[in-house]
């Protein structure tokens, strides 16, 4: 039997690999008793040849250091973000910005902007040091990965931005960020395979824009994939940055008033 196993993610892949040898000793030994006891199977009857496929080897760093991306990504673009607005309402900028002819989407707007080049260059410092020093491989795309990593760093971009925009101080959006920040890294399939965990985690996770990033970045560098196979996880991120960002934007309007 020719078992083809994604071991893009090396700790799901051997705990399944490993429950296949017993698997059909106990499955036939429970119906295969009393009078069928003479057809049970006897050992090695069934082969097994599991084929590992993408990361044959089992290299947990080909898991990690992709997934890195995304994390670093999340930790910083949310954060910096999210003291934006509230940083330059403490100071008393703020009156400034409402006094000019801008609107509160060109506002917004212009605080993005400037960070899309930070998450950029943190991403090819990530990449640099993947391959260099991990060697882990780059089978997909550039362009459609640093498609997708534009993506990701506009919605967290957009998040930083409405949590700036509905905390009162500092000390409140920093709070958000991680109340956030700690939920994308646990239940995103970064520390713990994705599908091991309960069926609440995996819906609560399904939500998060880190859980498809992972897998589109994994899958670009691992797989050697393209748009056409991004797309079934970039409209996910695509669709959190949306909501939220008409959230953001009709906070910052609550504030114009």
């Amino acid at each position: 039997m020719l078992i083809e196993a994604d071991a893009t993610d090396p700790m799901a892949t051997s705990n399944a690999l490993a429950a296949l040898a017993p698997l059909a000793q106990s499955a036939l030994g429970a119906e295969l008793t009393g009078p069928l006891a003479g057809l049970a199977a006897k050992p090695g009857a069934f082969e097994f040849v599991a084929h590992a496929r993408y990361n044959p080897e089992a290299i947990s760093q080909y898991n990690v250091v992709p997934g890195l991306i995304g994390v670093i990504l999340t930790m910083t673009m949310v954060l910096i973000t999210g003291l934006a607005v509230t940083r330059e309402r403490e100071r008393g900028t703020m009156e400034n910005l409402l006094s000019t002819p801008a609107t509160g989407l060109e506002v917004l707007t212009g605080k993005i902007v400037p960070y899309v080049l930070i998450g950029l260059i943190q991403v090819t410092l990530v990449l640099v040091l993947a391959r260099v020093i991990f060697a882990v491989p780059m089978m997909g795309s550039l362009v459609a990965l640093y498609a997708a990593v534009l993506l990701f760093i506009a919605a967290n971009l957009t998040l930083g931005l409405t949590f700036s925009t509905v905390a009162k101080n500092q000390l409140q959006s920093m709070q958000m960020t991680f109340f956030f920040f700690l939920p994308s890294i646990l239940l995103s399939g970064f520390m713990f395979p994705f599908r091991g965990m309960p069926g609440w985690a995996q819906a609560i996770g399904e939500v998060l824009p880190l859980t498809h990033f992972l897998r589109i970045v994994r899958g670009l560098l691992l797989k050697g994939n393209g748009f056409v196979e991004m797309l079934p996880e970039a409209w996910p991120i695509a669709a959190f940055m949306l909501v939220v960002g008409l959230v953001g934007l009709g906070a910052f309007r609550n504030t114009l008033d």
